[in-house]
Parts: structure tokens; sequence; C-alpha cells
């Protein structure tokens, strides 16, 4: 016997393309962190996108700074909540799992990348990849994830959905990124690469982990907890076989 906790986040339609998606994505982080590594100065193609962004006037710089507030802590904290909350009232908790792990381990990956590539903007301030980013992009890949399943969007028209929605979401934060002077452009690039490497990786073990459990679970005795005895499973069995020979004979 066994049970499904809710949906599976990534769907099997979507598997090869996450996979994909993931095989070429992490390269390109690693490549661009090795030829930044440890320079503190933009090259050709950040000084020609950064000056055609950088310095924007209302409206569009208060756009920028709403924007990178959902990737501070306190408006990362704020976005996560809301969509957990979300997923809590529309009885799927395994997606409110997705969404804290895949955000957790998305910061986690720039966070520990940043001290490695070691490169700077500002002073001291690391940069690559940008954690703004990549966080952004990795909220969108899963909400978009979650919205697909639940409309039940067909092969073609739910893959689009959710690589559109990524490409946006990580375009607009490296806009405001680059626009605010917070990164360079290649560092909002490698921010964007970092969470379509590690959203597939964090979607696999969500899933394996709660079909484990759930086959776990529905392999235990229908008793409540209190009335489960210690002892390995055998003799549990050969006590209730007991029990009930007991019965009948009485």
């Amino acid at each position: 016997m066994t049970g499904r906790p809710g949906p599976a986040v990534l769907p099997s339609w979507l598997r090869v393309w996450f996979v994909l998606m993931a095989c070429l994505a992490a390269p390109v982080v690693l490549v661009l962190g090795a030829v930044y590594a440890d320079e503190s100065e933009p090259r050709e193609w950040d000084m020609r996108i950064s000056a055609a962004v950088d310095g924007v006037g209302p409206p569009w710089r208060h756009v920028a700074v709403v924007t990178d507030f959902l990737g501070e802590p306190a408006g990362a904290v704020l976005l996560v909540a809301a969509v957990v909350t979300g997923c809590l009232l529309l009885r799927h908790p395994r997606a409110a799992v997705f969404v804290v792990t895949g955000a957790g381990l998305t910061v986690g990956t720039t966070t520990l990348l940043k001290p490695v590539v070691g490169r700077t903007i500002h002073g001291d301030n690391l940069s690559y990849p940008s954690g703004h980013t990549a966080f952004l992009t990795a909220i969108a890949l899963m909400v978009s994830l979650l919205v697909a399943g639940r409309l039940g969007l067909g092969r073609a028209a739910g893959t689009a959905f959710v690589f559109a929605a990524g490409l946006v979401a990580g375009a607009a934060m490296g806009w405001a990124q680059v626009a605010l002077g917070s990164h360079y452009a290649t560092d909002t690039l490698g921010g964007w690469c970092t969470a379509l490497a590690v959203l597939p990786v964090t979607a696999w073990l969500v899933d394996r982990t709660a079909d484990r459990l759930t086959d776990r679970w529905a392999g235990l005795p229908a008793h409540p907890p209190d009335e489960w005895t210690a002892g390995p499973p055998c003799d549990r069995r050969a006590e209730r076989r007991a029990d009930a020979g007991r019965q009948q004979g009485s």
C-alpha cells in the first residue's frame, strides 16, 4: 500500500527539461566563477550593460528598489511566508516544504560560492553570484511549477509557463541589481544559473523523501501510537496473532 501527500512538486513531464536545465546551468556558474575569480572591477560586457541601465530615475528607480527588497532578508522572509501559507491553505504540505527547502538551498549555495570566487564590488563586498537574483528566480520557478500543476496545464503550455516565469523573474531582479549598482551584470547571470542548477535537485530530493516517508508510514499497523509495542516488527505481528487467537478461543 502506498500513498502520496499531495502531488509531486516536479511533474513527470517536466523532469527531463529540468535535468537538462541543471546540466546546462551548473557549468555556466562554474565557468563564470573561474573567469571572474578574485576580480574587483567590471569587464567590457559588465560596463556596457551597466552604462545602459545604471542610474535610472523615477519611476523606474522605485520599481528597482521594490524589486531589490524582495531579495533582502526581510522581503525574502515575507515572500516565502506568503507562498508557504498559500500552499498550506491549498492542503499541499509537500509544496510548502519544497518552497522552504528550495529557497534555503539556493541562497545557501550563493552564500557558499561567494567567498570561493572572491569577486568584489564597492570595496570588499562579495558579489558573485547574485543571491538576490538566485532567490527570486527560485521562487518564480517553484510557484510556477505549483501553479502549472494546480491548473493542469499541458506539457507544452506548462513547460513554457515555468521557464518563462524563471526568465522574467531573473531578468527583473538582475536589472534591479545592475540599475542600483549592487552587482555586475555577470553576477546576476551567475545567480540566475545557480537557481536553475539547484532547483531540479531540490525538487527531486523533496519528492523522493516524501514518497519514502509515505511508503514507510503506510506499512505501519493501523493503531494509535500509544498502542504500538516495542520490539521488532515480527514480534509485534506474532503478538497480534496470539491476541486474535485468544479472543476467538474465548
